[in-house]
């Protein structure tokens, strides 16, 4: 009998490691009510179980509820991840052909609703923080500079917090939108667990997309739309054509126990896994300190990522993210203070290798040729990233995690273009590029 992924997956859960990496549950438990084993919840839609897609219990008030924690409107319960949120967000909020303020640090989700929807973007660079070497929050000064010199734009989407915890000002943001007759979408994801925390990271956005699975203790792929002032049937409509007709109903059943838990023992375990975090940032070189940040999110600042991330895995102890100079730690309500102990002397037994690294760049503003749709639907080569000089990107070229690319779809790749990536310790054997 061959089972390699299979035998994989139980080589990894066998080991004693310390998991500072999503899915939220860390592998643990699924909070359901007592411990019900998930393959007899793996039904599809029969009497009494709903449909997704339709109006009718039991979604109706499973999703009420999650509405209700988040301030919104709507909840819909999405099995493809903020992936499917960020398309079907987009889809409601941008007619096909329009124009959209698009956070340069999006993920790539919202590169590829740009390609589907034929949509223009106009692009909002991050702040570059150069003694921390990473992108910043944005303000509302930086949205309402890009609407006065765009005005016909009536779509903006932002991405907070970011993948190493930086929280945009999403209620002044909101506000100049609305000033403007636009429409603020926040791809969420790392941050659903902010609400439980008593932060209300989303006030006044008309939706919001989060990944349960990345911080709470739900399934992979289990994520949420949260929308304000828009048609629930329209929504179900949306999400429909990015989901699957037979979404997971066990993915679904973890997202309705994950809520009931967290509204219960849950903050309290959120609260004392973040205070842990406060302390591993006041001992070490970390970001966060002087910014708006979540406060579950340990993102510390050392010489070398790769080389750091390696010793870590070594001890048994498994980071979220490198990059190189920075390593992410996704700290949840399911870290027991065993593993935070480990966490803690792992970076004492590493503080020399610590610290600022080499200066970087912000990222380059490459060139745009095409049109995002032009470019993915356009006959595409492959060549090595090193042979690319002067080629138009047929897809991102995003360092993954965290999925931001630095080149988009129809955007050229330049000699800044390929510094950076040489910087970044960036190197692709598989680029995709327009035909010439």
């Amino acid at each position: 009998m061959s089972t390699p992924l299979y035998d994989a997956l139980k080589d990894y859960a066998a080991r004693r490691t310390a998991r500072f990496h999503m899915p939220g549950h860390k592998g643990r438990w699924l909070p359901l009510p007592e411990l019900v084993p998930l393959a007899p919840l793996d039904v599809t839609e029969i009497p009494g179980t709903g449909n997704l897609y339709e109006a009718g219990e039991p979604f109706d008030s499973a999703q009420a509820l999650w509405a209700q924690v988040f301030g919104f409107d709507h909840c819909q319960f999405l099995t493809g991840g903020s992936t499917m949120g960020v398309l079907t967000g987009l889809t409601l909020f941008c007619p096909p052909g329009s124009r959209v303020l698009l956070d340069r640090g999006c993920h790539r989700s919202a590169f590829n609703a740009l390609a589907l929807l034929d949509l223009d973007p106009v692009y909002l660079p991050r702040p570059w923080l150069a003694e921390e070497n990473l992108v910043g929050p944005f303000g509302p000064e930086q949205v309402e500079a890009a609407l006065k010199k765009a005005p016909e734009i009536k779509t903006i989407c932002i991405t907070s917090p970011t993948y190493a915890g930086a929280l945009s000002d999403i209620p002044a943001i909101a506000q100049v939108a609305h000033a403007h007759g636009a429409r603020l979408l926040v791809d969420g994801a790392h941050g659903a667990h902010l609400p439980f925390l008593g932060i209300d990271a989303f006030a006044g956005a008309d939706g919001v997309v989060v990944s349960a699975h990345k911080t709470l203790p739900a399934m992979g792929q289990s994520a949420l739309l949260f929308t304000r002032g828009v048609d629930p049937e329209l929504v179900r409509r949306r999400a429909s054509l990015y989901g699957s007709s037979s979404p997971s109903y066990p993915m679904m059943a973890s997202l309705d126990a994950a809520r009931d838990w967290m509204l219960g023992p849950g903050r309290q375990e959120y609260e004392r896994a973040a205070r842990r975090v406060a302390g591993l940032r006041r001992r070490f070189p970390s970001v966060g300190d002087r910014l708006p940040w979540d406060p579950a999110r340990l993102t510390v600042k050392v010489k070398n990522g790769p080389a750091f991330a390696r010793a870590l895995e070594g001890m048994g102890i498994y980071p979220e993210m490198e990059d190189g100079g920075h390593v992410v730690f996704i700290c949840s309500a399911q870290d027991r203070e065993e593993d935070l102990d480990r966490l803690e002397g792992a970076l004492s037994a590493l503080e020399g290798e610590m610290g600022p690294c080499p200066p970087l760049p912000a990222p380059p503003a490459p060139e745009r040729v095409l049109s995002p749709r032009q470019a993915l639907f356009a006959p595409v080569e492959t060549l090595p990233l090193a042979d690319c000089l002067g080629r138009v990107a047929a897809g991102q070229l995003a360092p993954y995690p965290p999925g931001i690319p630095v080149v988009a779809p129809g955007e050229r790749i330049g000699k800044k273009e390929l510094s950076y990536f040489a910087q970044i310790g960036y190197n692709s054997p598989n680029v995709a590029v327009v035909k010439a």
